[in-house]
This record gives C-alpha cells, sequence and structure tokens, in this order.
C-alpha cells in the first residue's frame, strides 16, 4: 500500500510523507530560521541522511551547525553542551533530528538559552514552567528518525541529571516543535533491535496513556488507535526494514502516542526512568520488558478499559470480563515482545538485585507515578521489581 503524504495541525503543524525531508528549507523559512543548530545524535552525523539534509539546508542558503556531543539517555552535560553551541554559533533556532535524545536535547537546549534559571527549575510539577521566560525560547523544528518518543509532537523532554543519575521531565508550552516533518525514509535504516525497542516505546505511551485513571476522551481516542497501529505494524518494520507502509505507519503511532500521554503515564514509566538513568539501556527496549508485570499489578483497576481495547484489537469478545482483557492484552504483549526480540526480565538487561531499594525510591517520587492506575509506594514497587526481575507475571483474578 502507498503512504499518501499529508498534513496535519494536531497537536502542531505535522508534515508526513515519503520525501518530506526536501521541504526542511521551506520549513524554515516559514518560521524564519536562518542560522539554525542541527542537534543530532553521534551516530548519524556522518551518515548520507544527514549530509544530504544538510547539503539541502546550504542549497537553499541557509548555515546550519551540527551539534552531537549528546548519549543515548541524555544529561545535563550534553544540555549545557547543546546551550554553549547554541549561543557561540549565534543561531536563531534549533533543528532537532534524530532518535528521541536527539529530539529531547534539542528542544531543551531551545529552552534554555534565553533562561536565568537552572534547567530543574522548569521540571513538570505543578506549574513550574511558568517561571520561564517564554519570549526567549528558540523556535523549534523536530524530525524523527525512530518511531518512538513522539518528541516531534510534546511539550516536554527527559534529561537526566548528571550529578545524581536521576531523570527528570522537563516542561514548557513552547518547546512544542513548530513543524515535524515525519518521513519514513529516514527510519529505513534503523536496525531490527532498535525498531523493536522505539515501537515498545510508542505502545507504552499508549497503553500507559489509556489507562491513566485522569478524564480525557480524547487522548483515549488517539491512544487505541495508537495500539492498533503497533500490533499491525510493528512485527512488519522489524521484519522488513524497508517496508514503507509499516515505517510510516510506525511514525503515526509514535505521534499519536505521544499527543495522547498528556494525559498521563504509569509505572512502566516510572520504574524504567530510573533504570535508564542508572544503567544507559535504552528507555523503550526497557519499558517493553516491565509492560506486562505493570499490567498485571494494574488488573484489578484497568479491566474496563482493557475490555474497550481488547474488543478494538479483536482479541476478546463482549462477552469476555474485564480480567479475562487483562489477560488478553498481556498475551498478545507476550507473544510480541517473543517476535520482535525484546528480553522477558530486567535481569536479562543486567539490573540488579542490589539497586532495588534505589530503583523503588526514585520510581515513586517520579512524574509519571501520580497517574498509574494503582498508587505507588517504595514497598509494592519493590514487589513489582522482584517479579520483574524474576520473571513471575502475577496471576490475573
Amino acid at each position: 500500500m502507498k503512504i499518501a503524504n499529508a498534513n496535519w495541525s494536531y497537536p502542531t503543524k505535522v508534515w508526513f510523507g515519503p520525501g518530506r525531508i526536501s521541504e526542511l528549507p521551506a520549513a524554515c523559512k516559514e518560521i524564519g530560521m536562518s542560522r539554525p543548530l542541527f542537534v543530532t545524535d553521534p551516530g548519524l552525523t556522518n551518515l548520507p541522511m544527514v549530509q544530504s539534509t544538510l547539503a539541502l539546508l546550504r542549497d537553499a542558503g541557509i548555515e546550519a551547525s551540527v551539534f552531537d556531543r549528546l548519549q543515548g539517555n541524555p544529561t545535563s552535560i550534553n544540555l549545557a553542551d547543546g546551550v554553549a553551541a547554541f549561543r557561540d554559533g549565534k543561531h536563531d533556532g534549533v533543528i532537532a533530528f534524530g532518535g528521541g535524545s536527539a529530539l529531547d536535547v534539542g528542544k531543551t537546549v531551545a529552552l534554555m538559552i534565553g533562561q536565568s534559571r537552572p534547567v530543574w527549575d522548569f521540571e513538570d510539577i505543578g506549574d513550574n514552567w511558568r517561571r520561564a521566560a517564554t519570549e526567549a525560547i528558540a523556535p523549534i523544528i523536530a524530525i524523527p528518525t525512530t518511531a518512538g518518543t513522539g518528541s516531534e509532537v510534546g511539550r516536554a523532554t527527559v534529561i537526566t541529571d548528571a550529578d545524581n543519575h536521576v531523570k527528570k521531565i522537563i516542561f514548557h508550552p513552547a518547546m512544542m516543535p513548530r513543524i515535524a516533518i515525519l518521513d519514513p525514509e529516514l527510519t529505513v535504516g534503523l536496525p531490527p533491535l532498535l525498531t523493536a525497542g522505539t515501537g515498545m516505546d510508542a505502545l507504552s505511551h499508549a497503553i500507559e496513556a489509556f489507562c491513566a485513571p485522569s478524564y480525557h476522551p480524547m487522548a483515549d481516542a488517539i491512544a487505541i488507535e495508537a495500539v492498533r497501529l503497533v500490533k499491525e505494524f510493528l512485527p512488519r518494520a522489524v521484519r522488513a526494514g524497508d517496508d514503507i507502509e509499516a515505517r510510516g505507519q510506525m511514525l503515526s503511532a509514535a505521534a499519536m502516542a505521544a499527543t495522547a500521554f498528556q494525559k498521563g503515564l504509569g509505572a512502566v514509566h516510572s520504574v524504567s526512568h530510573p533504570i535508564g538513568a542508572i544503567y544507559g539501556v535504552h528507555h523503550g527496549l526497557t519499558n517493553g520488558v516491565v509492560m506486562p508485570y505493570v499490567l498485571a499489578f494494574n488488573a484489578p483497576n484497568i479491566g474496563e478499559k482493557m475490555q474497550r481495547l481488547a474488543i478494538y484489537l479483536g482479541l476478546i469478545d463482549g462477552k469476555s470480563s474485564g480480567a479475562n482483557a487483562v489477560r488478553a492484552i498481556n498475551d498478545w504483549i507476550l507473544q510480541l515482545r517473543s517476535e520482535i526480540g525484546i528480553p522477558a526480565t530486567i535481569a536479562d538487561i543486567g539490573v540488579e538485585n542490589e539497586k532495588f531499594a534505589d530503583i523503588a525510591r526514585l520510581a515513586v517520587v517520579d512524574p509519571t507515578a501520580g497517574t498509574n492506575p494503582i498508587p505507588l509506594t517504595e514497598d509494592n514497587v519493590l514487589e513489582l521489581l522482584g517479579e520483574m526481575h524474576s520473571g513471575t507475571i502475577r496471576k490475573i483474578a
């Protein structure tokens, strides 16, 4: 099936379709960006996709400088280096090009170039974002090369405090990119394991947003369609990296899931964040590992929602109970994990029992913990970590 080009205006201006990267110069001119800082992953810098994109800009008279001093779980050091590069180059905007790390660093650089307060003053707690000088935030164009975080359509980023290895969510409405370019051709070279991990990140966003107890029917509707797209197209994208339809549909799913999770997330993320900060494990991969354990943990409070989701996915009929629905969703996720190569336990990704107390302590204060369907305590997170480590998924009654 041919993927058609389309322009959307929700939740920001989105240019979707194969080959749309060619319109990047037009995007720069539309928002008045003539000297952008081009923030990308170090592994992409010398690849043809980046070099040809920089050539597109040069040919249009737009001189971009590359910043790529960042890591998979970006830190405050990467952020400080990016802010310095922006100021030294007298740039007037940010093009964030790459996976979630590049997008998050680029967006946070755009936030911080004109601020007098430290970045942690804008952590996503209460109305901290009102402390920022909004007029000083640089414009952003976001171009994802993975289908996972959906940061290209988000107002938040995740940065690790390098001093204490704690991941923090930074939020400001003006960090929403002015234009997002979703070109599936840019994701074709992503290896199968990264395709799987980023896809599980998108899935976790959609399922946790749907399960969050707050009232947001628009987010719910977007979330369940994102889950359907992942179910249909993630295995195809992992099997055949050049399947443009699958790649395009996964980009759509990632953007949709990120749009939905303004409603909230939950224990998948609140546990994954400290694991990523401590061990440097890929965030989406970690989400995929812990997801079935969290769904079983939350089962007493998500039965009705899982009924709706499981019926929509064709996993159960309308007569099945909520418990059967949770089991059906979990069985599908376990099968998907096995099919695309996601590890089964946190022990498989290097998590040690000795770190459980630290992980639990950080998990319960993570900003995503507050919208988990069952309130999190250090005790129940410790119990959950034990299950994740041993591979024991609790019985769903």
